[in-house]
């Protein structure tokens, strides 16, 4: 991915090959909110919006894969407030996401579970997992020229679970 004017950081990948590849990524949080890191949150996502247009148009099989750091709709987020002003859920950083599954992405989760919440990440904090107070922020999004073979997609609560475990859960599909 193009890297970033103002500070040289770039993302790399090897290019995908025709069969299917896949990418990981890691958007900025955007905390605290307004301010530069939210600025850059949102540049961020343009970038990515640009370079991902590119497997677009090729019609390259790829998976774009990661924690995007925004919980895309009301479905996505436990009920609460407590997350209000926080960067993940707002209008900007949604339209932002919103804006790339637009150019064609396969939000693979939400297509296969349309009304189910599927968290991914859940606090540290406030008996958050518990509870099940979590919020979805790992994305697998599908390319057109892959989207036909997506078959089945999750999130892989049990490792959540586990002692010592990450504040996120594996989120996952099968493609045939």
């Amino acid at each position: 991915m193009p890297g970033d004017p103002k500070t040289g950081k770039r993302v790399t990948s090897k290019p995908p090959s025709r069969a299917s590849s896949s990418t990981s990524l890691y958007l900025p949080n955007g905390n605290p909110q307004p301010g530069p890191k939210f600025d850059y949150k949102l540049a961020w996502f343009r970038r990515l919006k640009s370079h991902a247009a590119k497997f677009i148009t090729q019609d390259i099989p790829v998976v774009l894969a990661g924690d995007y750091n925004v919980a895309p709709t009301g479905l996505d987020i436990y009920s609460t407030k407590s997350w209000d002003k926080d960067a993940l859920i707002q209008p900007k950083s949604r339209a932002a996401f919103k804006s790339l599954v637009a150019q064609g992405w396969t939000d693979a989760i939400r297509d296969l579970h349309p009304e189910e919440p599927m968290f991914t990440f859940w606090d540290y904090k406030r008996n958050r997992w518990p509870r099940d107070a979590g919020l979805r922020l790992d994305h697998l999004l599908v390319s057109p020229a892959l989207a036909s073979r997506l078959k089945k997609a999750g999130v892989d609560r049990a490792a959540r679970g586990q002692e010592g475990a990450s504040d996120h859960a594996p989120a996952w599909i099968v493609l045939k």
